[in-house]
Protein backbone atom coordinates (compact mmCIF):
# COMPACT_ATOMS: atom_id res chain seq x y z
CA UNK A 1 0.00 0.00 0.00
CA UNK A 2 1.51 3.41 -0.94
CA UNK A 3 2.46 5.60 2.00
CA UNK A 4 0.80 8.95 2.63
CA UNK A 5 3.92 10.60 1.19
CA UNK A 6 3.81 8.58 -2.02
CA UNK A 7 0.08 9.13 -2.54
CA UNK A 8 0.49 12.91 -2.40
CA UNK A 9 3.68 13.25 -4.43
CA UNK A 10 2.76 10.76 -7.16
CA UNK A 11 -0.62 12.32 -8.00
CA UNK A 12 -0.81 13.71 -11.53
CA UNK A 13 -2.01 17.22 -12.26
CA UNK A 14 -4.49 16.28 -14.99
CA UNK A 15 -7.30 18.40 -16.36
CA UNK A 16 -9.85 16.97 -13.92
CA UNK A 17 -13.21 18.63 -13.55
CA UNK A 18 -11.89 22.00 -14.68
CA UNK A 19 -10.84 20.63 -18.06
CA UNK A 20 -14.19 18.90 -18.48
CA UNK A 21 -16.04 22.12 -17.76
CA UNK A 22 -14.01 24.06 -20.32
CA UNK A 23 -14.69 21.35 -22.92
CA UNK A 24 -18.42 21.31 -22.22
CA UNK A 25 -18.54 25.08 -22.37
CA UNK A 26 -16.98 25.36 -25.83
CA UNK A 27 -19.09 22.57 -27.29
CA UNK A 28 -22.30 24.18 -26.10
CA UNK A 29 -21.28 27.62 -27.37
CA UNK A 30 -20.48 26.16 -30.81
CA UNK A 31 -23.88 24.49 -31.03
CA UNK A 32 -25.66 27.71 -30.13
CA UNK A 33 -23.73 29.59 -32.83
CA UNK A 34 -25.46 27.39 -35.36
CA UNK A 35 -28.94 27.92 -34.00
CA UNK A 36 -29.22 31.30 -32.30
CA UNK A 37 -28.79 34.93 -33.19
CA UNK A 38 -25.74 36.78 -31.96
CA UNK A 39 -27.56 38.81 -29.30
CA UNK A 40 -29.14 35.75 -27.71
CA UNK A 41 -25.85 33.92 -27.93
CA UNK A 42 -24.01 36.60 -25.98
CA UNK A 43 -26.53 36.40 -23.14
CA UNK A 44 -26.46 32.62 -22.97
CA UNK A 45 -22.67 32.51 -23.27
CA UNK A 46 -22.43 34.78 -20.26
CA UNK A 47 -24.68 32.45 -18.32
CA UNK A 48 -22.57 29.48 -19.31
CA UNK A 49 -19.41 31.20 -18.16
CA UNK A 50 -21.02 31.64 -14.77
CA UNK A 51 -22.21 28.04 -14.68
CA UNK A 52 -19.02 26.39 -15.85
CA UNK A 53 -16.17 28.61 -14.74
CA UNK A 54 -17.10 30.53 -11.62
CA UNK A 55 -17.83 27.53 -9.36
CA UNK A 56 -14.23 26.33 -9.72
CA UNK A 57 -12.53 29.68 -9.18
CA UNK A 58 -10.47 30.18 -6.04
CA UNK A 59 -7.42 32.14 -4.99
CA UNK A 60 -4.70 31.84 -2.41
CA UNK A 61 -4.84 33.93 0.77
CA UNK A 62 -5.64 37.48 -0.20
CA UNK A 63 -7.58 36.53 -3.36
CA UNK A 64 -11.23 36.01 -4.20
CA UNK A 65 -12.97 33.66 -1.79
CA UNK A 66 -15.25 30.75 -2.58
CA UNK A 67 -18.74 30.56 -1.01
CA UNK A 68 -18.23 28.82 2.32
CA UNK A 69 -20.06 28.15 5.58
CA UNK A 70 -19.51 30.56 8.44
CA UNK A 71 -18.49 29.04 11.76
CA UNK A 72 -19.73 30.23 15.12
CA UNK A 73 -17.69 30.46 18.31
CA UNK A 74 -20.11 27.87 19.71
CA UNK A 75 -21.00 25.61 16.77
CA UNK A 76 -24.64 24.79 16.15
CA UNK A 77 -25.25 21.09 16.85
CA UNK A 78 -25.61 19.02 13.68
CA UNK A 79 -28.82 16.96 13.72
CA UNK A 80 -28.39 13.23 13.46
CA UNK A 81 -29.32 12.14 9.92
CA UNK A 82 -31.05 8.99 8.80
CA UNK A 83 -28.62 6.31 7.57
CA UNK A 84 -28.35 5.97 3.80
CA UNK A 85 -28.17 2.16 4.03
CA UNK A 86 -29.16 -0.33 6.74
CA UNK A 87 -27.88 -3.92 6.54
CA UNK A 88 -28.84 -6.64 9.01
CA UNK A 89 -26.84 -9.84 9.45
CA UNK A 90 -27.52 -12.67 11.91
CA UNK A 91 -27.08 -10.64 15.10
CA UNK A 92 -25.77 -7.22 14.05
CA UNK A 93 -27.10 -4.25 12.11
CA UNK A 94 -24.82 -1.96 10.10
CA UNK A 95 -25.88 1.62 9.34
CA UNK A 96 -23.98 3.44 6.58
CA UNK A 97 -24.32 7.23 6.76
CA UNK A 98 -23.24 8.01 3.20
CA UNK A 99 -24.30 7.00 -0.30
CA UNK A 100 -20.79 7.32 -1.76
CA UNK A 101 -17.41 8.79 -0.87
CA UNK A 102 -15.86 11.53 -2.97
CA UNK A 103 -12.08 11.55 -3.21
CA UNK A 104 -10.77 13.18 -0.04
CA UNK A 105 -13.95 12.70 2.01
CA UNK A 106 -14.98 10.88 5.19
CA UNK A 107 -17.92 8.61 6.00
CA UNK A 108 -19.49 7.29 9.20
CA UNK A 109 -20.48 3.70 10.05
CA UNK A 110 -22.58 2.45 13.00
CA UNK A 111 -22.99 -1.11 14.29
CA UNK A 112 -25.60 -2.23 16.82
CA UNK A 113 -26.63 -5.57 18.27
CA UNK A 114 -26.82 -7.59 21.48
CA UNK A 115 -23.59 -8.74 23.09
CA UNK A 116 -21.20 -7.00 20.69
CA UNK A 117 -17.66 -6.81 22.08
CA UNK A 118 -16.09 -4.86 19.22
CA UNK A 119 -16.02 -4.12 15.50
CA UNK A 120 -13.65 -2.95 12.79
CA UNK A 121 -13.90 -2.08 9.12
CA UNK A 122 -11.77 -3.15 6.17
CA UNK A 123 -11.90 -0.60 3.36
CA UNK A 124 -9.29 0.52 0.80
CA UNK A 125 -6.60 -1.53 2.56
CA UNK A 126 -7.29 0.24 5.87
CA UNK A 127 -8.29 -1.71 8.99
CA UNK A 128 -10.07 0.68 11.35
CA UNK A 129 -11.33 -0.09 14.85
CA UNK A 130 -14.79 1.16 15.84
CA UNK A 131 -15.30 3.03 19.12
CA UNK A 132 -18.12 2.34 21.58
CA UNK A 133 -20.78 4.82 22.62
CA UNK A 134 -22.79 4.22 25.81
CA UNK A 135 -26.05 2.47 24.92
CA UNK A 136 -25.52 3.26 21.23
CA UNK A 137 -23.36 0.51 19.77
CA UNK A 138 -20.07 1.12 17.96
CA UNK A 139 -19.03 3.79 15.44
CA UNK A 140 -16.25 3.86 12.85
CA UNK A 141 -14.87 6.35 10.34
CA UNK A 142 -13.76 5.50 6.81
CA UNK A 143 -11.99 7.83 4.39
CA UNK A 144 -10.84 7.99 0.78
CA UNK A 145 -7.64 9.79 -0.16
CA UNK A 146 -7.51 12.57 -2.76
CA UNK A 147 -5.76 10.17 -5.16
CA UNK A 148 -8.00 7.13 -4.66
CA UNK A 149 -9.13 5.74 -8.02
CA UNK A 150 -12.82 6.47 -8.57
CA UNK A 151 -14.65 3.13 -8.80
CA UNK A 152 -16.68 0.64 -6.76
CA UNK A 153 -15.04 -0.99 -3.71
CA UNK A 154 -15.98 -3.59 -1.11
CA UNK A 155 -16.48 -2.49 2.48
CA UNK A 156 -16.32 -5.26 5.11
CA UNK A 157 -17.28 -4.75 8.74
CA UNK A 158 -16.15 -7.47 11.14
CA UNK A 159 -18.19 -7.79 14.34
CA UNK A 160 -17.20 -9.99 17.27
CA UNK A 161 -19.30 -10.93 20.28
CA UNK A 162 -18.80 -11.56 23.97
CA UNK A 163 -19.55 -15.26 23.42
CA UNK A 164 -16.57 -15.55 21.04
CA UNK A 165 -18.54 -15.69 17.78
CA UNK A 166 -17.91 -13.41 14.81
CA UNK A 167 -19.65 -12.28 11.66
CA UNK A 168 -18.89 -10.03 8.71
CA UNK A 169 -21.26 -7.59 7.03
CA UNK A 170 -20.25 -6.58 3.50
CA UNK A 171 -21.47 -3.90 1.13
CA UNK A 172 -20.27 -1.94 -1.89
CA UNK A 173 -19.14 1.69 -1.82
CA UNK A 174 -18.56 4.01 -4.77
CA UNK A 175 -15.57 6.35 -4.57
CA UNK A 176 -16.39 9.29 -6.84
CA UNK A 177 -14.27 11.98 -8.48
CA UNK A 178 -13.68 15.03 -6.30
CA UNK A 179 -14.28 18.56 -7.58
CA UNK A 180 -10.69 19.80 -7.44
CA UNK A 181 -9.44 22.97 -9.11
CA UNK A 182 -6.06 24.06 -10.47
CA UNK A 183 -3.99 26.88 -9.00
CA UNK A 184 -0.73 28.57 -9.92
CA UNK A 185 1.18 30.03 -6.97
CA UNK A 186 4.18 32.34 -7.24
CA UNK A 187 6.34 32.36 -4.14
CA UNK A 188 8.22 35.50 -3.09
CA UNK A 189 11.96 35.40 -3.88
CA UNK A 190 12.98 34.69 -0.29
CA UNK A 191 10.78 31.57 -0.25
CA UNK A 192 11.27 30.30 -3.80
CA UNK A 193 13.62 27.57 -2.53
CA UNK A 194 10.55 25.90 -0.96
CA UNK A 195 9.28 24.89 -4.41
CA UNK A 196 11.31 21.73 -3.95
CA UNK A 197 9.80 18.21 -4.09
CA UNK A 198 12.50 16.86 -1.79
CA UNK A 199 11.64 19.35 0.96
CA UNK A 200 7.97 18.45 0.62
CA UNK A 201 8.70 14.73 0.57
CA UNK A 202 10.67 14.97 3.81
CA UNK A 203 7.93 16.98 5.49
CA UNK A 204 5.19 14.51 4.51
CA UNK A 205 7.34 11.71 5.90
CA UNK A 206 7.72 13.59 9.19
CA UNK A 207 3.97 14.18 9.43
CA UNK A 208 3.32 10.53 8.69
CA UNK A 209 5.61 9.56 11.55
CA UNK A 210 3.94 12.00 13.95
CA UNK A 211 0.47 10.64 13.15
CA UNK A 212 1.42 6.96 12.94
CA UNK A 213 0.45 6.23 16.55
CA UNK A 214 -3.30 6.67 16.97
CA UNK A 215 -5.30 6.90 20.18
CA UNK A 216 -8.05 4.25 20.23
CA UNK A 217 -10.43 6.38 22.31
CA UNK A 218 -12.56 9.21 20.95
CA UNK A 219 -11.41 12.48 22.55
CA UNK A 220 -13.78 14.98 20.98
CA UNK A 221 -16.92 15.77 22.95
CA UNK A 222 -20.52 16.79 22.26
CA UNK A 223 -19.40 20.22 21.02
CA UNK A 224 -18.03 18.45 17.94
CA UNK A 225 -15.67 20.14 15.47
CA UNK A 226 -15.58 23.76 14.34
CA UNK A 227 -13.57 26.12 12.18
CA UNK A 228 -10.38 27.17 13.98
CA UNK A 229 -11.15 30.83 13.22
CA UNK A 230 -14.89 31.38 13.85
CA UNK A 231 -16.44 33.34 11.01
CA UNK A 232 -13.24 33.08 8.98
CA UNK A 233 -13.39 33.20 5.19
CA UNK A 234 -12.18 30.03 3.51
CA UNK A 235 -10.05 30.83 0.48
CA UNK A 236 -7.90 28.18 -1.22
CA UNK A 237 -9.81 24.89 -1.23
CA UNK A 238 -8.81 21.42 -0.21
CA UNK A 239 -7.40 19.11 -2.88
CA UNK A 240 -6.43 21.79 -5.40
CA UNK A 241 -3.80 20.82 -7.97
CA UNK A 242 -1.09 23.41 -7.35
CA UNK A 243 1.91 24.51 -9.35
CA UNK A 244 4.60 26.51 -7.56
CA UNK A 245 6.75 28.92 -9.55
CA UNK A 246 6.15 26.92 -12.73
CA UNK A 247 8.47 24.13 -11.58
CA UNK A 248 6.68 22.00 -8.96
CA UNK A 249 3.29 20.26 -8.97
CA UNK A 250 1.63 19.16 -5.74
CA UNK A 251 -1.74 19.03 -3.96
CA UNK A 252 -3.29 21.36 -1.41
CA UNK A 253 -3.86 19.17 1.63
CA UNK A 254 -6.21 21.46 3.55
CA UNK A 255 -8.15 24.73 3.47
CA UNK A 256 -6.68 28.22 3.76
CA UNK A 257 -8.50 30.74 5.94
CA UNK A 258 -8.10 34.47 5.44
CA UNK A 259 -6.63 35.98 8.59
CA UNK A 260 -4.50 38.84 9.86
CA UNK A 261 -1.19 38.70 11.68
CA UNK A 262 -1.67 37.93 15.35
CA UNK A 263 -5.25 36.67 15.00
CA UNK A 264 -5.92 33.82 17.47
CA UNK A 265 -6.51 30.29 16.17
CA UNK A 266 -8.55 27.79 18.16
CA UNK A 267 -8.57 24.00 18.42
CA UNK A 268 -11.22 22.49 16.15
CA UNK A 269 -12.16 19.98 18.84
CA UNK A 270 -10.94 18.50 22.09
CA UNK A 271 -7.77 16.43 21.89
CA UNK A 272 -4.12 16.11 22.81
CA UNK A 273 -1.22 18.07 21.31
CA UNK A 274 1.22 15.56 19.81
CA UNK A 275 3.58 17.99 18.07
CA UNK A 276 4.61 21.63 18.05
CA UNK A 277 7.57 22.94 16.13
CA UNK A 278 8.89 24.54 12.96
CA UNK A 279 8.63 22.85 9.56
CA UNK A 280 9.85 24.09 6.19
CA UNK A 281 6.47 24.22 4.42
CA UNK A 282 3.96 24.53 7.25
CA UNK A 283 6.09 26.87 9.32
CA UNK A 284 5.22 26.92 13.01
CA UNK A 285 2.76 24.03 13.34
CA UNK A 286 0.59 22.40 16.00
CA UNK A 287 -0.74 18.85 15.53
CA UNK A 288 -3.67 17.65 17.68
CA UNK A 289 -4.75 14.02 18.09
CA UNK A 290 -8.54 13.73 18.51
CA UNK A 291 -8.56 9.95 18.84
CA UNK A 292 -9.87 7.17 16.59
CA UNK A 293 -7.40 8.06 13.83
CA UNK A 294 -8.45 11.73 13.54
CA UNK A 295 -5.77 14.46 13.63
CA UNK A 296 -5.88 18.17 12.88
CA UNK A 297 -2.97 20.44 11.98
CA UNK A 298 -2.69 24.22 12.39
CA UNK A 299 -0.04 25.94 10.32
CA UNK A 300 1.98 29.11 9.59
CA UNK A 301 1.76 30.42 13.18
CA UNK A 302 3.88 33.35 14.29
CA UNK A 303 3.60 32.06 17.87
CA UNK A 304 2.23 28.87 19.44
CA UNK A 305 0.62 28.82 22.89
CA UNK A 306 0.55 25.09 23.65
CA UNK A 307 3.10 22.37 24.28
CA UNK A 308 3.45 18.74 23.31
CA UNK A 309 1.45 16.42 25.56
CA UNK A 310 -1.01 19.13 26.57
CA UNK A 311 -4.75 18.34 26.52
CA UNK A 312 -6.84 21.00 24.78
CA UNK A 313 -10.55 21.75 24.61
CA UNK A 314 -12.58 22.76 21.58
CA UNK A 315 -12.14 26.50 21.09
CA UNK A 316 -8.91 26.73 23.10
CA UNK A 317 -6.35 29.08 21.55
CA UNK A 318 -3.40 27.18 20.07
CA UNK A 319 -1.46 30.12 18.65
CA UNK A 320 -1.70 33.21 16.49
CA UNK A 321 -1.65 33.69 12.72
CA UNK A 322 1.71 34.29 11.08
CA UNK A 323 3.57 34.09 7.79
CA UNK A 324 6.02 31.25 8.48
CA UNK A 325 6.72 28.44 6.05
CA UNK A 326 5.72 28.27 2.37
CA UNK A 327 3.39 31.26 2.18
CA UNK A 328 2.65 34.21 -0.08
CA UNK A 329 1.37 36.30 2.82
CA UNK A 330 -0.14 36.01 6.30
CA UNK A 331 -2.91 33.42 6.44
CA UNK A 332 -3.88 30.21 8.20
CA UNK A 333 -3.70 26.69 6.72
CA UNK A 334 -5.81 23.97 8.34
CA UNK A 335 -5.75 20.21 7.77
CA UNK A 336 -7.70 17.15 8.93
CA UNK A 337 -6.25 13.64 8.63
CA UNK A 338 -8.48 10.56 9.05
CA UNK A 339 -6.93 7.08 9.07
CA UNK A 340 -3.78 8.43 7.43
CA UNK A 341 -5.59 10.30 4.65
CA UNK A 342 -5.74 14.06 4.25
CA UNK A 343 -9.48 14.75 3.96
CA UNK A 344 -11.62 17.81 3.29
CA UNK A 345 -11.84 19.58 6.68
CA UNK A 346 -15.06 21.40 5.78
CA UNK A 347 -16.82 18.18 4.75
CA UNK A 348 -15.56 16.56 7.94
CA UNK A 349 -16.85 19.20 10.34
CA UNK A 350 -20.20 19.38 8.53
CA UNK A 351 -20.67 15.62 8.90
CA UNK A 352 -22.62 14.42 11.93
CA UNK A 353 -20.47 12.50 14.40
CA UNK A 354 -21.42 11.01 17.77
CA UNK A 355 -20.18 12.95 20.75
Amino acid sequence: MPTLTQRILQSECDGGILGKRFTSYYIMVFVMHLALKRTTLLVLSGLLIGMYLLPVTAQDAGGTTMPTPVAQATPTPIPRPQPATVLTQDKATLEVYFTSLAQGSTGLLHVTGTGIAGAKSSFLDDLVDFFPMPNDGFYGLVSASMEQTARNYTLDVLVWYEDGTRETISTKVDVTVGAFIKQVVTLPPDKSYLADPEIERNEFAKLESIMSATTPQRMWDSSGFQLPIPGGELTSPFGAFRNYNGIMDTRHTGWDIRATLGQPVMASAAGKVVYTGLMDIRGNIVVVDHGMGVFSTYNHFSQTHVTRGQTVNAGQVLGVVGNTGRTTGPHFHWEIVVNGNFVDPVQFIQMWKPG
